[in-house]
């Protein structure tokens, strides 16, 4: 189109040129001529320009809600032993395989995720939107899951809408061991640290199911270091209270859709996404590594969270210039 408008453009500067060589033909309506078609051709150029943005601009979103970036974060516990220094725990959270996020997206994730070499895979909940009968296929991959201790699950608000009771099982089918309320030892006694799992701040709605911080920390050694695992941001309130050092989240998507940010932290007591501390307990809020609803995201970035425990001697992180 802009060629054809430049063709056209060449043809009447040609006739400006003969007009002005003839004084019978007066120059204002080719001036004219030419005026408009100049504005026409601008206004052209701005629309094929505007698609052509648009398009590219949807197309970079689509990219990053389906590639996810690895967002590496170190992390000082007082408590962690310097044999443990560097232990990395990769996270992923709000997955919500479902109707249109497949196994080709989970295929991807698990290879990504294994490509990092971690010490322990964590998932804290929101992984699925549906049942296991109708994800089944989706969710296999998941088996291929490796780390030398252990991947682990928690479940999210999102494993209750679908059948929580039965996730739980066909994840311990897939070889995830599955947290709920409790507490597992990660490393030898000398070199170690505890690792804890609760239920989903609004599991308590459903029989049999809710968070117990204090069941899962029932006769815990204070002089260990604890990570906890736990969906909601929100659950590290009483987490402080329990000596927890580090507590590993998601629920939040960093808001997913602006301006959904500001109902998010609302419901969150002001948490939204990254690290904070609560004087000696620390909580990592992941954006998600999937999305839920439309694939989109405005103002917020997908994640495979890359954690790195440093020990309180360890020495500080090279500072990036």
């Amino acid at each position: 189109m802009i060629a054809n408008w430049v063709k056209a453009l060449t043809a009447h500067q040609t006739l400006a040129l003969e007009t002005s060589a003839n004084p019978g033909n007066p120059p204002s309506t080719t001036g004219n001529t030419l005026f408009k078609l100049f504005g026409l051709g601008a206004l052209t150029a701005t629309a094929v320009y505007t698609r052509h943005y648009t398009r590219n601009y949807t197309r970079q979103l689509a990219h990053r809600v389906r590639n996810p970036s690895i967002v590496d974060v170190s992390i000082k516990l007082a408590r962690l032993p310097c044999s443990m220094d560097g232990f990395t725990i990769v996270q992923l959270s709000d997955v919500h395989i479902g109707n249109t996020i497949g196994r080709d997206f989970v295929e991807k994730i698990v290879t990504r995720v294994n490509a990092t070499d971690p010490d322990l895979i964590a998932i804290t909940g929101d992984l699925v939107d549906g049942s296991v009968k109708q994800l089944r296929e989706a969710t296999a991959p998941l088996a291929e899951l490796t780390a030398p201790h252990g991947v682990f699950f928690v479940t999210g608000n999102h494993e209750y809408y679908r059948g929580a009771d039965s996730w739980i099982e066909h994840l311990q089918e897939l070889g995830i061991r599955v947290l709920r309320n409790e507490r597992v030892e990660i490393g030898d006694h000398q070199a170690s640290f505890d690792l804890a799992g609760i239920d989903d701040h609004s599991a308590g709605l459903w029989q049999g199911h809710g968070p117990d911080l204090k069941r899962a920390l029932s006769g815990r050694d204070p002089l260990r270091e604890l990570v906890l695992l736990a969906h909601q941001p929100r659950q590290v309130h009483q987490a402080k209270l329990h000596g927890v050092g580090l507590q590993l989240s998601g629920h939040t998507h960093g808001g997913q859709i602006w301006p959904w940010h500001y109902v998010v932290r609302l419901n969150q007591r002001g948490l939204l996404a990254g690290h904070y501390r609560f004087d000696e307990t620390q909580l990592y809020v992941s954006s998600g590594t999937g999305y839920w609803g439309p694939p989109l995201r405005v103002a917020s970035e997908s994640e495979i969270s890359r954690i790195t425990l440093r020990s309180h001697n360890s020495p500080p992180d090279p500072v990036t210039q």
